[in-house]
């Protein structure tokens, strides 16, 4: 069969997935294209995939960061993949180094860290260590789904509370409410905050672009929720879209009537293998719009899909990121965003014993 006769099978809408096909990593040897053979498909569709979590032996709980242009300097991520299904997700091209596609794979082949507050605890139970605070779930979401029946991070925040080590967390998920009850009593001791992923208020978008997370309405109760608690709350605008993600100064006013006190925003990454899956889903949901879009992101990363610049990769250069730079900046200096700058307290961090005896004076 030569390849004029193929008949391409256009790629579509997976429901409730981000990703419209098992994009091959990087690494893979062989790549395959799908074509119509002219036979009826069977009622069980293939291409509805299920979820499935495996587990892993982490030999490290905490990793550690240098790069100039990221807040934390350590974190601890308790799964790899999410079934959120974000296609913006910057950590797609990391289930490359596991041989999985950065496509459907990513949100649907899971692996849950195996004990990991336990790895955690020997490791902060280290003579040396010395107690800094720890960013949970900053490359994958803590509180995807799994994390209802798994509670690996709560697992880890119970640890945090124990030994009054100071956390922050990122996620997009109203998972995080049933923590409040540690979360509120760290955050008394200026030992906690949270920041909740908000990129558009618009939910029929919100449904395409993050498929598996909570409706934007949703999120805003959680940031209430836990305003209430007392419990510092920002919001995260990250990623802004061109063309997409317009709502910007209307997420900022409605995060901040929820009782969110901080917020920032990145412009959007597309590295490795997420250049061209965000491309496919954009053919497969906006195709009317995709070359503008690309087009925009392009003109921010200097003609190219994606830049590794620390000093570009996170807010874009140009007049087009200096725009999103200037409106972000307007409204939060409007609405009162970022005016106290929030330090977390690791004095009272106390080193956990792994005997199981509290140490003396506890």
């Amino acid at each position: 069969m030569n390849s004029e006769s193929i008949q391409r099978v256009p790629i579509a809408a997976i429901k409730g997935r981000g990703a419209a096909s098992w994009l091959p990593h990087r690494f893979h040897t062989e790549a395959r294209e799908v074509f119509d053979d002219g036979w009826e498909p069977e009622e069980s569709d293939p291409h509805v995939p299920a979820t499935t979590v495996s587990w892993e032996e982490p030999r490290s709980a905490i990793a550690h960061n240098d790069s100039p242009d990221v807040f934390f300097e350590r974190s601890v991520n308790p799964y790899r993949g999410c079934e959120h299904g974000c296609i913006y997700c910057y950590a797609r091209p990391t289930h490359s180094y596991l041989g999985l596609s950065p496509g459907l794979d990513f949100e649907t082949r899971l692996i849950a860290k195996r004990n990991i507050a336990g790895v955690l605890k020997a490791e902060l139970a280290r003579p040396r260590y010395e107690a800094r605070t720890l960013a949970v779930g900053t490359v994958t979401d803590c509180y995807q789904p799994v994390e209802r029946e798994l509670r690996l991070t709560r697992d880890i925040i119970q640890l945090l509370h124990d030994c009054a080590h100071p956390l922050t967390l990122v996620t997009k998920s109203s998972g995080v409410e049933r923590d409040i009850d540690l979360l509120a009593p760290m955050a008394g001791r200026r030992l906690a905050s949270v920041f909740i992923t908000l990129t558009t208020l618009d939910a029929g978008l919100t449904r395409k672009l993050e498929p598996r997370a909570a409706a934007p309405h949703r999120r805003l109760r959680t940031i209430r929720a836990l305003a209430d608690a007392g419990i510092p709350v920002g919001v995260s605008l990250a990623p802004q879209i061109p063309f997409l993600t317009e709502d910007l100064e209307q997420v900022l006013e409605a995060a901040w009537e929820a009782g969110a006190r901080s917020a920032f925003y990145h412009v959007l990454r597309l590295p490795w293998e997420l250049s061209p899956l965000f491309r496919e889903w954009l053919q497969v949901h906006y195709p009317q719009r995709a070359e503008r879009v690309m087009a925009r992101v392009q003109d921010m990363r200097g003609g190219k899909d994606y830049d590794s610049d620390f000093a570009t990769r996170m807010k874009g250069s140009g007049p087009w990121a200096e725009l999103i730079g200037q409106r972000f900046r307007r409204a939060c200096d409007r609405l009162g965003f970022n005016r106290e700058r929030l330090v977390l307290d690791a004095s009272a961090f106390r080193r956990p014993r792994l005997d199981g005896q509290q140490a003396l004076f506890d």
